[in-house]
């Protein structure tokens, strides 16, 4: 029985995937590195910022202390924040699925971006009211495929509630776009739907079902889904 649903953010809720490969792209150019989009889709995509820079970096076979790697992050968020001034896109069915499912579960945000862009862009397109809780890249030591991210979603889910009416992970569902996103959903125990916003549906077949578009989506199907 499905009874709370964890969305991802970037590629599911909010169309700025392409933004942060531009991004990480400008901030690696300025280090001479040098990452392609055949590259960051293929390893990166779902990766959060302290992820694809450590691995950015240690593949080429460079360091990067913590206090170096900090700055870069800070770096891009200062980026991200001038782009998405005039440059937010929600994908379509999110306006309206969001809403309906807030009506009947608990829903939450795991994500590796920065609490302060998915705050900012979550109030500027007026569905942060239906998240009971966010969970960013600062809360987890771990990026995904690591379940950390999910597990710490669903602790949140259930923070306020007794034993006997805390949500198990079977009775959740994660809706994902990216590879490391269904495995550590998978992980945590929590089923997955994908979506094809990102990578084709042939990249994401591990998980619990796909679709294309969340327009295609009610709260039927997802009931089923986890059912």
């Amino acid at each position: 029985m499905l009874r709370a649903i964890i969305f991802d953010f970037n590629g599911i809720l909010v169309d700025d995937e392409p933004i942060h490969l531009e991004l990480f792209q400008k901030v690696l150019e300025e280090e001479g590195i040098a990452l392609t989009d055949k590259d960051y889709y293929a390893r990166y995509l779902g990766m959060d910022d302290k992820g694809c820079f450590k691995a950015a970096f240690q593949e080429r076979g460079k360091s990067l202390e913590d206090h170096r790697l900090a700055e870069l992050i800070r770096r891009k968020a200062r980026y991200y924040r001038e782009s998405v001034k005039s440059n937010i896109r929600v994908f379509p069915g999110v306006s309206e699925l969001v809403p309906l499912a807030a009506s009947r579960y608990p829903l939450a945000i795991a994500s590796g971006a920065l609490r302060s862009e998915i705050e900012m862009i979550m109030e500027r397109i007026s569905l942060r009211k239906y998240f009971q809780v966010v969970v960013s890249s600062e809360d987890i030591s771990e990026g995904k495929p690591d379940p950390e991210v999910f597990s710490r979603a669903l602790s949140g889910l259930n923070q306020n509630r007794s034993d006997a009416q805390r949500i198990r992970p079977s009775q959740c569902l994660v809706i994902e776009d990216s590879k490391e996103g269904i495995l550590g959903a998978h992980r945590a125990g929590i089923k997955c739907l994908a979506v094809t916003n990102s990578r084709p549906a042939e990249e994401l077949t591990e998980a619990d079902a796909i679709v294309r578009s969340l327009e295609e989506v009610d709260l039927e199907y997802l009931e089923e889904l986890v059912g």
